[in-house]
């Protein structure tokens, strides 16, 4: 199954709720015209690289202190969740951007600094919906190394169950809707 690359702490955000969005230009491996989706169903591939708390809010450090704390084994990744994606878009204009600040975790300053890497590339926003499974306990291999954002995972899943209520995830998505287009 495909498999979404994303900080640890972002992916402990989504699997409980603060977070319902995806931000992304792609990793330095990626194409040269930014982030493509490759699915619109995917393993979170927690990552322990990059994660600072100055990239985050304040209020949502608990996560970053979590990850740092339960590391996985030596050699070894923890899959606990999958993804849906429900919507996407390119956006470039800063204001849009801002206006999502309450569907993440990521501090003002790193939203800027990304959108600042590439500049003539817009961010792609997918707005998820996000499902918790029994963990998978991944073997590294060296082929998911690299600031690439997309990896092959040859794993059979059970199936998930939803993080937020179908009632919560159609609130929430409508605001996004409202706010993207």
């Amino acid at each position: 199954m495909e498999s979404l690359k994303e900080w640890a702490t972002i992916v402990s955000a989504l699997e409980n709720g603060d977070q319902t969005v995806l931000l992304r230009k792609g990793g330095i491996l990626d194409v040269t015209s930014g982030f493509r989706i490759e699915s619109k169903k995917f393993l979170l591939f927690p990552t322990q690289e990059h994660q600072e708390y100055n990239h985050i809010k304040p209020q949502f450090h608990k996560y970053l202190e979590q990850v740092k704390s339960n590391p996985p084994k030596n050699g070894f990744n923890r899959i606990t969740s999958y993804a849906e994606i429900l919507a996407e878009i390119d956006i470039s204009v800063e204001e849009t951007i801002k206006k999502l600040s309450s569907f993440h975790i990521w501090s003002d300053s790193y939203i800027n600094e990304r959108r600042n890497w590439k500049p003539e590339n817009p961010m792609k926003v997918m707005f998820l919906k996000v499902y918790k499974i029994p963990e998978l306990s991944i073997p590294l291999k060296s082929e998911y190394q690299g600031c690439k954002s997309w990896i092959n995972i040859n794993e059979e899943i059970t199936e998930g169950k939803t993080v937020l209520s179908n009632t919560e995830i159609e609130s929430k998505l409508d605001e996004f809707k409202e706010i993207v287009n």
